[in-house]
């Protein structure tokens, strides 16, 4: 027996029959079912064509009113209910980095169905970097090939984007550069992957660093949409 790092019961995990009968292990999950069960997943067939949200399968009104990147798109596997912003708070503010192998299986699977050259995690500022420890989104990668193509334009963080609200969001300037020579993303198909997607600011300035740049396709892939 063991205890769920996120709601700290007890879990006493329980082969299925599916499990037993093909000899497969057990999930080596640190959170209980209980809390696996709360993550609710956005099916591709119900979500917003541009960014991933829950929605039937159509632009959303957010999507309708986007300017500049018409063509971007974005898929994010879970909504972001109570449950993720407290494994997110825990993950991403605490510095439990043992939550980052919860949804690894998930975005491998994601990945795997892209078909991209370059998958480009978001970066984060280098006194974030240094004060957490790590960067959370490269967590969520860490059994795939990534390439660390854009940097920070700062130093430290004046504002985290926690802290801001959607019009301060929507006002961001470009935060990103290029972290390798141009020609390195020249006709390539690149993924983007960053934690939640909220107004879409932040992708999308780095989706469009990278087609300025020369890519012939940007997408990008979150874990969450809130």
């Amino acid at each position: 027996m063991t205890e769920c790092i996120l709601c700290h019961r007890d879990q006493l995990r329980q082969p299925t029959l599916w499990q037993l009968l093909n000899f497969r292990p057990l999930e080596n999950s640190p959170l209980c079912q209980t809390c696996l069960n709360g993550f609710e997943a956005i099916p591709t067939d119900q979500s917003c064509t541009g960014c991933g949200r829950l929605w039937p399968n159509q632009l959303c009104s957010d999507c309708v009113r986007w300017q500049g990147l018409p063509e971007f798109k974005n898929r994010a596997l879970y909504q972001y209910n109570d449950l993720l912003k407290q494994f997110m708070s825990q993950y991403k503010f605490y510095g439990d980095y043992r939550l980052r192998a919860v949804f690894q299986a998930q975005f491998c699977q994601a990945v795997s169905q892209v078909n991209a050259d370059l998958v480009i995690p978001i970066p984060i500022n280098q006194a974030t970097e240094r004060q957490r420890g790590f960067n959370q989104v490269a967590g969520f990668l860490e059994q795939l090939k990534t390439t660390d193509g854009l940097k920070t334009l700062e130093r430290d963080k004046r504002q985290p984007q926690s802290a801001k609200n959607r019009q301060q969001r929507l006002q961001t300037k470009q935060p990103f550069t290029l972290n390798l020579d141009r020609e390195k993303f020249n006709k390539k198909r690149i993924l983007i992957v960053d934690d939640i997607y909220t107004t879409g600011r932040t992708i999308r300035h780095a989706a469009k660093l990278l087609l300025d740049a020369g890519a012939s396709e940007v997408t990008g892939l979150t874990l969450a949409h809130g």
